[in-house]
């Protein structure tokens, strides 16, 4: 194991009990502690619904879906969302599966989440939302975003798989667009080992991901709901199929791991935002990386280093000094997104340029943040950082 990883676990004999009180049950399949776990993530994050599925990257499949097939659809084939040029891959893959067309926007190297002064100009009339994500922990500017949006009649959704814990005026990511996705994968902030859910204040775009979420019957809606009104045949209504859906479902022993990591969550936020107040005093002694600048209070899911000035281009280099100090480091996410090859298979508007995803792409990394005092891995870092400023 590294001296400095990327990610560590944040169980203890709390989750390995809760999991047995599972297997002692015999009930697995969701039921009683995902509809548990689900009003207590609600509570939380400060919605009137959630829906969990089984990843992050689900959450987006379903919120996404669930836009598509409402009653009213909010998004149908052929609009553009707008999406950052930096974020998860599926961030971007449901917007092409619902057949919609990704519009990529540049993001601010300071932030390193959507450039806020770009999506005017990218808006046209066949734009109808934009999928804002929370980079690294760091909440978007959703002032802008919420004037925008109400000046061009688009639809706000938020993904929020790797910002968990941050807040804004007091308020939760998460919550400011019609629909905010989460993930609860072993790396991130909390973890159920895979797991993810969607919060929303629309009950109608709420029951219509309950039937995505399950091969889109509505066996899980009460018999008057918004996706599909059941009849008095019983048998009938647990096999009709209404809308395109999946199977998203998650397990029992997730949701009762998440109802444990919940409670302990707050104090795993407290301790990330202690470090990185640590990481940035420290970093204040290599003027030529930058760090990424905290909009709001950020739950900070790692800390970015972006090589400048004479640096430039000497990534690897520091990779290699990384890797020698045995500390973990990764792209900062995906880097410009519309350089990975697989942008072939995707519908997107004809591609411009992105110069900030393309810096952090060639001369960014981010090393881990974790729920414990992280001074002596941080320290670790400078070390290495002093020596790569002494062969570059």
């Amino acid at each position: 194991m590294a001296k400095y990883s990327l990610a560590s676990s944040t169980w203890d004999e709390s989750e390995i009990q809760a999991i047995q009180e599972v297997v002692d049950s015999g009930n697995f399949t969701m039921g009683l502690q995902v509809s548990q776990f689900e009003e207590n993530f609600a509570d939380y994050i400060g919605s009137k619904y959630s829906v969990m599925v089984n990843s992050g990257s689900s959450a987006n499949l379903a919120l996404l879906s669930a836009c598509r097939y409402m009653q009213k659809p909010l998004f149908q084939p052929g609009d553009e969302i707008i999406a950052p040029a930096v974020s998860w891959s599926t961030t971007y893959y449901p917007i092409d599966q619902i057949g919609a067309t990704i519009k990529f926007v540049d993001i601010s190297s300071e932030t390193l989440n959507i450039d806020v002064g770009k999506i005017q100009e990218a808006v046209s009339p066949k734009t109808r939302g934009i999928f804002v994500v929370n980079l690294l922990g760091n909440p978007a500017d959703w002032a802008a975003l919420n004037q925008i949006a109400l000046e061009n009649n688009l639809i706000l959704l938020e993904d929020n798989c790797e910002s968990l814990g941050s807040s804004l005026n007091g308020k939760k990511l998460g919550t400011f667009g019609i629909g905010g996705t989460h993930s609860t994968f072993f790396s991130h902030h909390m973890s159920t080992m895979e797991g993810g859910l969607i919060a929303t204040n629309d009950e109608i775009l709420y029951q219509t991901m309950k039937s995505v979420r399950a091969h889109g019957w509505t066996r899980d809606l009460p018999a008057e709901n918004h996706v599909y009104n059941k009849t008095e045949n019983k048998w009938d209504d647990l096999f009709r199929f209404v809308i395109p859906g999946y199977n998203l479902r998650p397990l029992e022993i997730e949701a009762a791991i998440g109802k444990v990591q919940l409670r302990k969550l707050p104090g795993f936020i407290e301790t990330r935002q202690k470090n990185a107040a640590y990481f940035l005093h420290q970093m204040q002694a290599f003027p030529s990386i930058s760090t990424q600048s905290e909009n709001g209070s950020s739950s900070w899911f790692g800390f970015s280093l972006l090589l400048k000035d004479k640096f430039l281009g000497k990534r690897q280099l520091l990779i290699e000094i990384l890797d020698r100090a045995e500390i973990d480091s990764r792209p900062i996410v995906t880097g410009n997104f519309t350089r990975n090859p697989v942008i072939k298979h995707l519908k997107h508007v004809p591609l411009t340029t992105y110069p900030n995803a393309d810096l952090i792409h060639d001369n960014g990394l981010f090393v881990g943040n974790h729920h414990y005092d992280l001074k002596s891995e941080i320290d670790l870092l400078c070390e290495a950082l002093e020596e790569f400023h002494r062969s570059a």
